[in-house]
């Protein structure tokens, strides 16, 4: 298990990786980009149905499956949503709650998952949830991987910081995970990672961003 990284803290209570020197989450409200960017991002909760597979590159704060989980209760979904997140450094669980701490409308969710953070778990299993933390290098794990997902969150850090997340060979391992007719949405919209979902097959298409960022990233295989 790799040591977790003791992450700065700017503004009081947002996230910095000393390792990527960059916010776990957007300045400008985290919950505000979750939702733009990879809830509308993947027509969620349209899609949602029992069983609908979201995996992600970059666990961060858990912010992410709070979010996803907080939609899926508050629009009266059946069945179980599947969340797979794939991460290399997890952060230790004082530091995601702290960080989780900065939303308060999730503050019943973060409370009831906080105890399996606080065990070090790496599986979650409620009646409305499967969880499952991936860790370790995403470019060895995901290939080995042997599921396919509905929707894809890609929220690596910065490419340019951590271009490892944001390669052509770990945008084709996405696609070879996906279902079909499933999507992908991420922050970024640097040219290298669209044309490597291009290639990897997906239709890549450029939107608004989230705050000051101009532009974000959806994709969706035939």
């Amino acid at each position: 298990m790799n040591q977790p990284d003791a992450p700065l803290w700017r503004d009081g209570d947002v996230p910095v990786s000393p390792r990527f020197d960059d916010p776990y989450y957007s300045l400008e409200n985290g919950l505000a980009e979750t939702r733009r960017t990879f809830h509308a991002g993947n027509d969620l909760p349209a899609r949602f149905r029992d069983g609908f597979h979201v995996a992600e590159l970059g666990f961060g704060t858990g912010l992410n499956l709070l979010a996803t989980l907080a939609l899926w209760r508050a629009t009266g979904q059946d069945g179980r949503l599947v969340f797979t997140s794939f991460e290399a450094f997890p952060l230790a669980a004082p530091d995601m709650l702290r960080a989780q701490a900065a939303f308060p409308e999730l503050a019943p969710l973060a409370a009831e998952l906080a105890p399996f953070w606080q065990a070090e778990a790496r599986r979650i299993d409620l009646p409305d949830l499967a969880f499952t933390l991936v860790e370790g290098d995403a470019r060895q794990t995901l290939p080995v991987w042997p599921h396919r997902a509905d929707a894809w969150f890609l929220d690596g850090f910065s490419p340019a910081k951590n271009p490892e997340l944001w390669g052509a060979d770990l945008m084709a391992q996405v696609a070879a995970h996906t279902a079909p007719g499933g999507s992908a949405a991420s922050y970024t919209a640097a040219g290298h990672v669209r044309r490597a979902l291009a290639e990897a097959g997906f239709e890549v298409t450029r939107r608004p961003g989230h705050g000051r960022k101009r532009h974000m990233t959806t994709a969706r295989l035939p």
